[in-house]
C-alpha cells in the first residue's frame, strides 16, 4: 500500500528545495514566513552569520491581535516587520515563503511589507 505524505512533510520538502537556492546575506537578508493554524510569524535572517535580525509574530503583545490566524493579522505582522526592518536599516530582502503557497495570509504579509517600504 502506498503511504500518503502528510501536508507538513510535503511543505518541508518544498521548503528544503527552495532553501537550497535562497540564502540571506548581510546586504540582502532572507525574510522567512512561518504560518500555523492560529498564528503567523516572520523573521529577517542573515544566513551567513546564522542570526535573526528582526522578528515579528501575531503573538506579540504590542500588536494587540486577537485572532492571529486570519489575513488581517498577517497584514499587521507584515506592516510591523517592515517598520522594524527599516529602523534596523534593512531595505532589501529575499522572500522565503517557507514552502507555503503564495496565497492568502502569506501573500497578505508580503504585500503589507512591500507597501511599508521593504523591497523584494
Amino acid at each position: 500500500m502506498i503511504k500518503k505524505v502528510s501536508r507538513n512533510e510535503a511543505r518541508l520538502a518544498r521548503h528544503r528545495r527552495v532553501r537550497a537556492k535562497i540564502s540571506g546575506t548581510n546586504e540582502v537578508p532572507r525574510l522567512s514566513v512561518f504560518r500555523s493554524a492560529k498564528n503567523i510569524s516572520a523573521q529577517i535572517i542573515d544566513d551567513e552569520k546564522g542570526v535573526t535580525l528582526v522578528s515579528v509574530s501575531s503573538l506579540d503583545k504590542d500588536l494587540k491581535i486577537t485572532n492571529g490566524g486570519n489575513v488581517e493579522a498577517a497584514k499587521k505582522v507584515g506592516e510591523a516587520l517592515a517598520k522594524k526592518a527599516i529602523k534596523a536599516k534593512i531595505k532589501t530582502v529575499v522572500f522565503d515563503r517557507g514552502g507555503y503557497l503564495y496565497h492568502g495570509r502569506v501573500a497578505a504579509l508580503a504585500d503589507s511589507a512591500r507597501e511599508n517600504g521593504l523591497e523584494f
